[in-house]
This record gives C-alpha cells, sequence and structure tokens, in this order.
C-alpha cells in the first residue's frame, strides 16, 4: 500500500535529513565519533539524491523515485544497524535506530511515480 504521495516524501526527504545532520547537537552525542557522523554524512547524501530525484521538491530529474526509494531503505538499514557495526551502541543507539525504522516505513509507504500533474506543476 503505497500512500505517500512523492510530494510529501519530498518534505519528508528534506526535514529528516536536517534532523539527522542536527541530532548529534539536541540529542547529545555530538563526541567526533562515528555515532555522530554516520547520521550527519546520511542527512547530507539524503538532500544531495532529493536534489536530483525524480520528484516534485528537485532540482534536476536524474534519479529515478524507486532508485531513490532503494538508497532510502538502503541508508536507513545502515543507519539502524551502525551502532553495532561501528561499535557505539554500548553509548547510543536508540536515534539511529528509530530514525532507520522511520525511513525505512516512509520509504515502503511512498508512491513510486509521482503525480504527473503535481510534477509539471512544479516545474
Amino acid at each position: 500500500m503505497q500512500i505517500i504521495p512523492t510530494r510529501v516524501h519530498g518534505i519528508l526527504d528534506y526535514g529528516v535529513s536536517l534532523l539527522l545532520i542536527a541530532a548529534p547537537y539536541g540529542l547529545g552525542f555530538a563526541d567526533g565519533t562515528a555515532a555522530q557522523f554516520v547520521p550527519q554524512a546520511l542527512g547530507v547524501l539524503t538532500i544531495l539524491a532529493s536534489l536530483v530525484t525524480d520528484y516534485e521538491l528537485s532540482l534536476t530529474k536524474i534519479i529515478p523515485m524507486p532508485v531513490h526509494l532503494a538508497l532510502d531503505v538502503g541508508s536507513a538499514v545502515f543507519l539502524a544497524a551502525s551502532p553495532w557495526l561501528l561499535g557505539f551502541a554500548d553509548r547510543i543507539a536508540w536515534p539511529h535506530v528509530t530514525f532507520g525504522l522511520i525511513e525505512i516505513v516512509v520509504a515502503m509507504l511512498t508512491r513510486r511515480t509521482p503525480d504527473a500533474r503535481s510534477l509539471t506543476a512544479s516545474l
């Protein structure tokens, strides 16, 4: 069931990316380690991917929406697993797991193609 329009997904992409970049500071794990840099790097990469995805809120239409969603799932799985993969689960894990799981659910619920009317209206 794909109930999230691509326009809404785009808004979530940019918003969650900013949260991922800011989370280490707001949640107290800005310690210069992988715990901090993994969400921040994924936030920046998501913004860059969003700017070139074939949906309403991009600057150019290079990456097809299904590819974008696959990248979202891959980065979300990495984010959720990163505390154990990179050895910081004993200090902090819940933000990584929470954001990762939310991103997976959002990707699974997002439509695979933008609404043609809203895509042409955004040009």
